[in-house]
């Protein structure tokens, strides 16, 4: 199964944002999009196949660097997990781990808050709902590790400070993020601290 068709294809755009500490495969928009939201929200997990295979293109070029971390996906709240029926990004991360050939620790963060959507909400507001919005269970998973973060999205960044702030606060030595796309603006952004 393919992620975009021929037609499809032609519109994807890559993503300007690629070093080893953040790493986006696209540009959020147009094909990009709406297959994200197909995955996420019209129940099609068999869609992580496709995307995670793109989102490892990305990544690939990076495996040097990234040899020895273990991926960790942003999780999602366990209300919206039971609605769901699926994360999206643990999904992804089951395919990012396996072609790393590195351990995938699925539940070394955790979302502690139930937070509102961030679609509807403008940069300021998306930082301060997810502020303390993750932590990390048992930090002997992270302590002295480098983790490859991975989440679909990247708009503002808040979910992934606040997802990396947590593991830095329980030890982890370094925390590089993968996303599928990023929004254009994002592109745009310095990246939030992330090494």
């Amino acid at each position: 199964m393919a992620a975009f068709c021929v037609d499809c294809a032609r519109d994807v755009e890559a993503a300007r944002v690629d070093d080893a500490s953040t790493i986006a495969a696209f540009l959020y928009g147009g094909p990009v999009a709406r297959s994200i939201v197909r995955f996420k929200y019209q129940k099609r997990p068999d869609l992580a196949r496709p995307l995670g295979d793109l989102l490892w293109r990305a990544v690939e070029v990076h495996s040097e660097a990234l040899r020895g971390a273990i991926v960790v996906p942003v999780p999602l709240h366990p209300s919206r997990l039971a609605e769901r029926g699926y994360n999206q990004a643990a999904l992804l991360s089951q395919r990012i781990a396996r072609r790393l050939g590195v351990r995938l620790v699925a539940r070394a963060l955790e979302r502690c808050r139930d937070t509102p959507r961030q679609v509807a909400l403008d940069g300021v507001a998306r930082v301060a709902n997810m502020t303390g919005a993750f932590r990390v269970s048992h930090p002997q998973l992270v302590r002295g590790q480098n983790v490859l973060l991975i989440d679909d999205v990247r708009t503002t960044g808040a979910t992934l400070i606040s997802s990396i702030a947590s593991l830095r606060e329980s030890g982890a030595s370094r925390v590089a993020t993968a996303v599928l796309a990023v929004s254009p603006s994002g592109a745009l952004l310095s990246r939030p601290g992330l090494s």
